[in-house]
């Protein structure tokens, strides 16, 4: 046998070795909706703590007297704004955009966002502060503040909104984490914010043990403490580098482009909350004609639709890092299957105990009042109304997941046109001597057009990079 000489490569010229694969994610690459349940089951806890704050503070500031439970009514809509904004708007955009820089693997962009996102939570935080604080005797006197209910409201508005960059601050950064994929620490000191915020509320409120009793003032006082607490744990988190994002402030240049890739997505997801807030007021004020019974079933249910609401959201914001990564990679498919399963998991979710309660309004009813009248009225508003929550639950996931990928202009679109359909309704019925089922009907019905038309916003908004035209090439010639 004659040897073969062997053919000398140039070693510049021999093929590289294989890529390694990239590191699966389960947010990424998982299974969706194992994925999306575990991100959403932490959210369900914290958002029912937040529900028994409301109920606990309901509880003690009764004691108080019947003004100042009055005037938590009469704040209720600034202070649950402030909330929405800050933690659903604006902290959803902020999760958004961090979750589309770590998609696309650029980590360095993801600390630089979560910078400029502590920018705009403190500044939207001063903008509360001060606005509250020059005109909110105005406002509590537009609502309807009159005597020692307004001096009540204006004691309380006084020390929250004094304080409201701490709700601004821990909102963002709750949506810093959450950006990330984590979903378990934000709720866990949401928890413990309640928590703290019943205890501290409680004791400052009434004046338990050696602390005196500061009314109104101290109710907020709790609020503000228990927010504190939890900016600290938190920041802690995420500059010790325990978060996959660090926010770069040390040598922070202002980059306005950071700015506008959260606020394209935020400043227009804020309109959203603050329709909702007016939708809710226009249709109350309609229906206070009808008496005091009435106005009291429609609170009952309203209080169903707010505790069922919040499962809805647990789903909607367990979606937005899902698909945040998914739109950064380019898999625009997965995020719009992601987008479906999360609509559908919510639109279960809150339908099934909906229609438990309109079957058997009872189980509801029973725990607010033993008026035979307003349990009556609740029986109806809930009977007609209850099975259409889980519309409720499909828009605010279509809400949530448009905020993933950066295009929440459609579902803001469709609570326009809920708001327009119930104010334009809503006067036809009052020029023609409707009944309150009437104006029962039209809330059930409006529940659907915001359910439909934020679902089809999603089917009809392009969620990928436009396709670029192929330049066109001129054709050769050929000559003979």
């Amino acid at each position: 046998m004659t040897d073969i000489a062997e053919i000398p490569v140039d070693e510049q010229e021999r093929p590289l070795p294989p890529s390694p694969r990239p590191a699966r994610s389960a947010l990424t690459d998982g299974p969706i909706l194992r994925t999306l349940l575990g991100l959403a089951w932490p959210n369900v806890v914290a958002l029912s703590a937040g529900t028994c704050v409301v109920i606990a503070e309901t509880s003690y500031i009764g004691r108080l007297g019947v003004e100042a439970l009055a005037a938590m009514a009469l704040v209720f809509p600034t202070v649950i704004l402030t909330m929405t904004m800050s933690g659903g708007a604006m902290g959803g955009a902020v999760a958004s955009a961090i979750a589309r820089a770590l998609g696309a693997g650029d980590r360095e962009r993801a600390g630089t966002l979560a910078a400029h996102a502590l920018l705009i939570g403190i500044g939207f935080g001063l903008v509360f502060m001060l606005g509250m604080l020059i005109f909110g005797p105005q406002v509590l006197t537009m609502l309807g503040g009159r005597g020692d209910v307004l001096t009540h409201a204006i004691a309380y508005t006084q020390v929250f909104f004094g304080g409201a960059v701490l709700p601004w601050l821990l909102n963002t950064m709750a949506g810093v984490l959450r950006g990330t994929g984590n979903m378990k620490l934000p709720s866990l000191l949401i928890l413990n914010s309640a928590v703290w915020q019943i205890v501290l509320g409680g004791t400052l409120g009434l004046g338990l043990g050696p602390f005196p009793q500061l009314g109104m003032r101290g109710v907020a006082a709790g609020a503000l403490t228990a927010y504190s607490m939890n900016i600290c744990v938190m920041g802690w988190y995420l500059f010790s580098g325990r978060a996959r994002v660090v926010p770069k402030l040390r040598g922070l240049r202002i980059q306005w482009a950071m700015f506008f890739d959260i606020l394209k997505v935020g400043a227009i997801a804020c309109f959203s909350p603050l329709q909702s807030v007016l939708t809710i007021s226009i249709f109350t004020h309609m229906l206070a004609k009808f008496g005091t019974a009435i106005l009291a079933g429609y609170g009952i249910g309203a209080r169903l639709e707010f505790l069922l609401t919040s499962i809805a959201f647990s789903f909607g914001i367990a979606s937005v890092p899902m698909i945040g990564m998914a739109v950064g990679a380019g898999r625009i498919s997965r995020a719009r299957r992601i987008a479906w399963t999360a609509g559908a998991s919510a639109f279960v979710a809150v339908g099934t105990p909906a229609c438990l309660v309109a079957l058997f309004p009872d189980l509801w009813v029973n725990i607010f009042t033993d008026s035979a009248t307003v349990r009556a009225t609740s029986h109806q508003y809930l009977s007609t109304v209850a099975p259409f929550y889980a519309f409720i639950g499909l828009a605010s996931t279509m809400y949530f997941s448009s905020q993933g990928a950066a295009k929440v202009i459609g579902p803001v679109l469709a609570q326009t046109a809920r708001l327009i359909y119930i104010a334009t309704c809503g006067w036809w019925l009052s020029t023609h001597d409707a009944t309150a089922q009437n104006f029962f009907w039209l809330a059930a019905s409006s529940m659907v057009v915001l359910g439909l038309l934020s679902s089809s916003s999603v089917v009809l908004t392009r969620w990928g990079p436009r396709e670029a035209k192929p330049a066109v090439r001129p054709a050769l010639s050929v000559v003979d």
